[in-house]
C-alpha cells in the first residue's frame, strides 16, 4: 500500500484527537494523584500502582503489539482500542474496589497501546509525501498537548465535581471518537491483514525488530528522549527561582511543542528526519551546558526544551521515512511505544538517584551523557544502514 497523494487532515485531526485520548489515560490519574488517595484510603504505598501499570504493559509487549495491530487490523484496533478504552473508563467512575481498579488500568494499557501502535501508522497512510512530516509531528504532540487540557479542564473538573467525573467525562470523549472514527475510516484504504504469529515465534520477531537498523531506530533514539524529558521536568522546578518557577515549567512543554511544529517542520521538508533529531540531541547537551553554567536560568531552561522539540517530532516521522511498508511502521511504532515506556519508567527515578548522589552538577551531566548516547545510536544506525545497502 502506498501513502496518500492528498492529505486528509480532517482525518489525522481525529487521530490526533484519539492519540489526546490515549495519552489522557496516563494524564487523568497523573494530575490527580494527590487525589486518589482519598478515592483508596486503604491502598497506601501500593497507589502508585494506578499510574504505572499502564506503562508497564508498554515496556512488555510494545513490539508484541505491533504485529498484533498488523494482524488485526489497522481500523479495527484504533476503533476497538477507543472503544474499550471508554469502557474503562466508565467503570472507573463506578466505586469500584481497588483491586478491580486496577485491573481496569491493566486493560487501559492495552488500549492505550492500541492507539499510540496504530494511530501513526494510520496517518502516515492518508498524508502526501510532502506533509507527512507535518502530520506526525503534529501527531507527536499529543502526550503534551492532552496533559496541558487536563491541567486546564480535568484538574478544576475533579476538584468540584470528584476525580469519578473526570473518568466519566473521559468515558464519554473516547466514546465519541470512537464513534466518529468508525464512520470516518471507513472508505480509508489499508494494508492486507497480516497472519498472527506464533507464540513459539515472538522471540525471533522480537530479536529480528531490534536487530534492524531501519525497525529499531526510532526506538533507539526515543528511549534516549524519554529517559530525559519528563525526569528534568519532575526534578528541575527546586533548582529554579520561586518568581519565574510557575512560568518556566509551563512553558517548557509549549516551547518544545511550538519549535517541534515550527522549525521542525519546516526543516523536515528539508533533510532526513535522522540528522535533525542528532541535532537535537546536540543542541539539548548545550543548553544542559548552560544550565550548568547558569543554574536556574529561565532562557537555558527554554532553550533545552526548544531543542528537544527538534527530537519529538521527526522521531516520529523517521518511523516512516526509515520504513516504507505499513506492517513495518508497525512494528517500528511498537518498538517505539516500547522504548518510550522504558525511558518514561527508568528516567525520573534515575535522576532522583543521581541528584542523592552528585546534586545539580551529577543531573547536568547525566542528561548531556544521555543526550551524546541519543546522537551517537543514531550516528550508528545509519552507518549500519549504509552498510547494509552498499552490500
Amino acid at each position: 500500500m502506498t501513502a496518500s497523494q492528498d492529505t486528509r487532515w480532517s482525518v489525522i485531526l481525529l487521530i490526533w484527537g484519539a492519540g489526546l485520548g490515549a495519552a489522557a489515560q496516563y494524564g487523568k490519574v497523573s494530575v490527580v494523584f494527590d487525589q486518589m488517595a482519598e478515592l483508596f484510603p486503604d491502598a497506601g504505598s501500593a497507589i502508585g500502582f494506578t499510574v504505572s501499570l499502564v506503562g508497564f504493559l508498554g515496556i512488555g509487549l510494545g513490539v508484541i503489539a505491533g504485529m498484533v495491530v498488523a494482524s488485526f487490523g489497522f481500523r479495527r484496533t484504533l476503533v476497538a482500542a477507543l472503544a474499550s478504552g471508554a469502557a474503562m473508563s466508565a467503570l472507573q467512575s463506578l466505586d469500584l474496589p481497588f483491586s478491580l481498579f486496577l485491573a481496569t488500568r491493566v486493560i487501559e494499557g492495552l488500549s492505550h497501546l492500541g492507539v499510540v501502535v496504530a494511530a501513526p501508522t494510520l496517518i502516515a497512510q492518508i498524508s502526501s509525501n510532502r506533509h507527512r512530516g507535518a502530520a506526525l509531528t503534529l501527531w507527536s504532540t499529543f502526550f503534551a498537548v492532552a496533559f496541558a487540557f487536563l491541567s486546564w479542564f480535568g484538574v478544576p473538573l475533579a476538584r468540584m465535581a470528584g476525580v469519578q467525573a473526570l473518568f466519566a467525562t473521559h468515558a464519554v470523549i473516547m466514546a465519541a471518537l470512537a464513534l466518529l472514527l468508525l464512520r470516518v475510516l471507513r472508505d480509508v484504504p489499508v494494508p492486507p491483514r497480516q497472519p498472527l504469529p506464533r507464540f513459539a515465534d515472538l522471540p525471533r520477531l522480537h530479536l529480528e525488530i531490534f536487530r534492524s537498523p531501519w525497525l529499531a531506530a526510532p526506538a533507539a533514539g526515543w528511549l534516549f528522549y524519554t529517559i530525559c524529558f519528563v525526569a528534568i521536568l519532575t526534578v528541575l522546578p527546586p533548582y529554579l527561582a520561586p518568581e519565574v518557577r510557575g512560568f518556566v515549567m509551563g512553558a517548557m512543554p509549549l516551547t518544545s511543542i511550538a519549535v517541534s511544529m515550527t522549525l521542525g517542520v519546516f526543516l523536515l521538508r528539508r533533510i532526513h528526519a535522522v540528522p535533525l533529531i542528532q541535532a537535537g540531541f546536540a543542541l539539548s547537551a548545550l543548553a544542559l551546558v548552560w544550565m550548568w553554567a547558569d543554574p536556574g536560568a529561565p532562557l537555558a531552561c527554554l532553550a533545552l526544551a526548544g531543542a528537544l522539540g527538534l527530537v519529538q517530532g521527526p522521531s516520529f516521522a523517521s518511523v516512516a521515512q526509515l520504513n516504507s511498508g505499513a506492517v513495518d511502521q508497525a512494528s517500528s511504532n511498537g518498538a517505539l511505544a516500547m522504548a518510550g515506556n522504558l525511558g518514561n519508567t527508568i528516567g525520573t527515578p534515575l535522576m532522583v538517584w543521581v541528584l542523592g548522589l552528585a546534586g545539580y552538577n551529577g543531573m547536568i551531566v547525566t542528561g548531556v551523557i544521555v543526550f551524546i548516547c541519543g546522537c551517537l545510536v543514531h550516528g550508528w544506525l545509519a552507518a549500519l544502514r549504509r552498510k547494509l545497502n552498499v552490500r
